[in-house]
């Protein structure tokens, strides 16, 4: 099961969470988590990485010193990001681009 938000993250509904995670789907890993946990070089990173993609996937590797979902939960923090998902040892993670949106989320029902 999944753990949706980060606590400072902007909250989206069930619509676009699945529309975010249909997109990550394919996604190769582009941060990796090991034996040094998270850092405030790794959460920079990200935030590098955040900025370029917008949606990416991070994998927790064997060494990480804490749970699989605490990391997710601090690097959603710390990078100001949204989890949109965890899935065994990788998670995924949103942050909006503040001036041009590479990804069109989808539009809230009437």
């Amino acid at each position: 099961m999944t753990k949706p938000q980060a606590p400072s993250a902007v909250t989206y509904p069930g619509r676009v969470l699945r529309f975010l995670r249909a997109l990550g789907h394919h996604l190769s890993p582009v941060i990796f988590v090991g034996k040094e946990g998270v850092t405030s070089g790794l959460a920079a990173e990200t935030d590098r990485a955040l900025l370029v993609h917008e949606l990416i996937k991070v994998r927790v590797q064997q060494e990480a010193p804490a749970d699989r979902h605490e990391v997710a939960s601090e690097l959603a923090t710390a990078s100001q990001s949204t989890l949109v998902q965890t899935l065994g040892r990788t998670f995924l993670l949103y942050k909006r681009h503040p001036k041009e949106a590479k990804i069109q989320l989808p539009k809230a029902r009437a």
